[in-house]
Order: C-alpha cells, then sequence, then structure tokens
C-alpha cells in the first residue's frame, strides 16, 4: 500500500506524538519531514548510548549546522532525553522536537511535566476509513482492522496474529511490567469478552484466575501501551440513576478480533457485533483526536438497563450514537435513543446498522455504518 494522506495536521511548534505500535507515526514523520534529524530508540546500541550519555542529544543538536526538525523515535524508552529536549527548547525558541511514544507509562513518572506548555501532546491513530478512501472495506475492517502496519503488510494476518506478542515481548516483557507473563497472557484473553460490553473486573479475575487488584494493574498496562480504553457514563445533568461500571474497548477491531478465542461455543454474530461496535469507537476516537480532545467520547446507561452505545460531548453538539450489527432497522433498537431524548431533546441522534439505506425514523437519522465510517472527517460533523 502506497503512502497515505493523514488527517494529523502538524503542529506549529515541538510536539508529542503519541499511538500504539503500527500507527503509522515513524512513517508520516519520515514522509513529512525527509530532512529531520531522526533518533531511533528501537534501535539497542541508540537507546544504549543516549541511555549512558543523555547529553549526547545536546552536543549533537548544537553541534548541528541547520535547524531542522529533530525526531526522537520511541521517547519512552530513554525519559532521561526530556531534561535535554527542555534545555535545547529553551536555549533556542525556533528549535523544533517531534517526540513519538507508544507508551505512556514510564513519561508519567520521569518528567513529562516539565515540557508542559513547551511541546503539545498530539495522538496518531488508527487508518480512517476516508482516509483509505475507495480502498476502505467495512468486512475486510472488521477482521484486520485498520492499523497501518497490518494493513500494508504482504500477510495482514500473520502480523496481525503476531501483534500482541510483539508487544508481550518487547513492551511488557523487556520492561518488566508484569512479574508473570502467563497470568498476563491468560488475562489478555479473558478481558476481549469484555469488548464493547460493561467491564468487570471480579469477572475478568475469575476467569484469569488472578486477584482484582493484578487485573486492575493489567488494566492500567494496557491503557498506559495505548492498547485499550475505558469509556465512562454520560452523566451530565443525569435525570435517572445511571450505571456506574466503565465500558471497556481494544484500540483497533483487528487487535480485538487476534486475541478474541473462537470455538464452536462462540457466536459469530456476538463477535461481528463488537469488532463493528469497536470499529466505530476508534474512529470516533480518532475524530476526536484530530479536533484536538476538544470533545469527550461517553456511553449511556441507565439502571433500568435503556443504553446508547456513544455519547460525544463538546463545544460543537451533542450527539448519541447507536451501533447495530443488523441488516434492518427494528423499533426496539431505537429504544435507548428515543429514552436518551427525553433527558436531552437537543442531542442529535443516529442510528448505524449494516442496511444500505439512509432512513429517517422518529426523528432519528438511521445510517448504514459504512457510509458513516467513510464520511467521518475531521473538522466536519458527525453526521
Amino acid at each position: 500500500m502506497a503512502t497515505r494522506d493523514r488527517f494529523f495536521a502538524v503542529p506549529a511548534n515541538s510536539f508529542f506524538l503519541f499511538g500504539p505500535r503500527g500507527t503509522g507515526k515513524t512513517t508520516w514523520l519520515r514522509a513529512q519531514f525527509p530532512d529531520a534529524l531522526f533518533i531511533d530508540l528501537l534501535q539497542t546500541d541508540t537507546q544504549r548510548l543516549y541511555a549512558a550519555r543523555p547529553e549526547r542529544l545536546r552536543q549533537l543538536v548544537l553541534g548541528r549546522k541547520t535547524s531542522t526538525l529533530i525526531v526522537i523515535d520511541e521517547i519512552q524508552k530513554v525519559p532521561q532525553l526530556l531534561d535535554e529536549v527542555h534545555f535545547l527548547i529553551e536555549h533556542d525558541k525556533t528549535q523544533r522536537f517531534a517526540l513519538t511514544g507508544s507508551s505512556a507509562r514510564k513519561l508519567k513518572h520521569t518528567g513529562v511535566d516539565l515540557l508542559a506548555g513547551r511541546a503539545l501532546r498530539r495522538t496518531m491513530p488508527p487508518f480512517m476509513a476516508a482516509e483509505l478512501a475507495n480502498d476502505f472495506s467495512l468486512e475486510r475492517a472488521l477482521q484486520l482492522g485498520m492499523l497501518p502496519l497490518v494493513l500494508d503488510s504482504p500477510t495482514p494476518e500473520q502480523t496481525l496474529a503476531s501483534y500482541a506478542g510483539l508487544y508481550l515481548r518487547e513492551e511488557v516483557q523487556q520492561e518488566g511490567l508484569v512479574r508473570d507473563l502467563g497470568n498476563f497472557a491468560r488475562f489478555l484473553e479473558a478481558v476481549s469478552f469484555s469488548h464493547a460490553a460493561v467491564l468487570s473486573v471480579t469477572d475478568v479475575a475469575r476467569e484469569c484466575q488472578v486477584n482484582r487488584k493484578t487485573v486492575e494493574g493489567y488494566i492500567d498496562i494496557l491503557e498506559d501501551l495505548l492498547l485499550s480504553y475505558r469509556l465512562r457514563v454520560f452523566t451530565r445533568r443525569a435525570q435517572r440513576h445511571l450505571s456506574s461500571h466503565p465500558k471497556f474497548y481494544f484500540f483497533d477491531a483487528g487487535v480485538y478480533r487476534s486475541l478474541r478465542p473462537t470455538g464452536p461455543l462462540d457466536r459469530p454474530a456476538e463477535i461481528d457485533g463488537a469488532a463493528l461496535e469497536g470499529l466505530v469507537a476508534q474512529h470516533l476516537c480518532a475524530w476526536i483526536a484530530y479536533n484536538g480532545d476538544r470533545h469527550q467520547l461517553y456511553f449511556w446507561r441507565t439502571k433500568a438497563g435503556n443504553e446508547v452505545d456513544f455519547v460525544v460531548y463538546g463545544p460543537d453538539g451533542l450527539w448519541a450514537i447507536e451501533v447495530k450489527n443488523a441488516r434492518d432497522v427494528r423499533p426496539k433498537d431505537l429504544r435507548g435513543l428515543k429514552e436518551f431524548a427525553k433527558d436531552y431533546p437537543e442531542a442529535q441522534r443516529c442510528l448505524l446498522y449494516r442496511g444500505e439505506d439512509r432512513l429517517q425514523i422518529d426523528g432519528i437519522l438511521c445510517l448504514p455504518c459504512a457510509m458513516f465510517l467513510r464520511e467521518l472527517v475531521p473538522q466536519q460533523g458527525l453526521f
């Protein structure tokens, strides 16, 4: 697959560029800044050099004739370099850095705040459907996800299958994030059943036979590695008793499929439905990220059982979105959106389904899911 334009807008100042492995951060930076100085901390000898002598960065930058962009790839590998970056930005206000990272874990405890206000924080998500244009296929996305690393591969199925192993080997094991790698591997399988569902830490702990505190720590690791996230319940101006448990999502539908066990007791429709909801979730997260994180993503669920899959709230509006893995729209599919409108009549409501027609039913816009994803573009409304 040829290099594609991304919706990512280049910040004018220095910036952190976070995103899981394989989202195309380095490829995009090399295409945008072919003359930049690249320091790749994934290379063992480079990582060793800068870990032992972080001042080497200052010497290198001050000795250069030009002031082109400096890219430090996987900055979390040597977080001590942040002190040097801080000094260099203060020394020369025109100097720009792009600091990429696939884990926020180390940076939480090693001085990232030193750059507050001097380096913006941005995110590179997987592809959006609109970035792939005519090459986007909903069916393929539900199987393989939207990771550039996977879609660019001549053997995407094998690349996807090894993706979780890449993290287990290079991040979790090498960084010593867990004591028992076997327990963590079992946890990944167990928590895959919670994708696109309300998360019960107790149930996951019981399934993988570890204690609750350990599972909570594992979930924190996934989030620090940017592999998963939790959605909170939308509670603004709440008029009903609402659920308090969050929903859980892997960051990419293909990664979810690679971790989710399948067998004669697993219904394909159940797996496909969770993959579809997750695919919509990751597009909404990308839309929010590309719009400068001015909006937030929630879900809505009352204790009586009424639910809306996604609520997007921010300065540009309030949107409620329900996702159904069905070819037709049934009256019961609209129940949650109708209940939501009773509490939030100003909300724009949409149901996404697997049919082909754009419909309007009882004031609710019903869109084919593929159409919605293809037309979802930053700087524009959701629908």
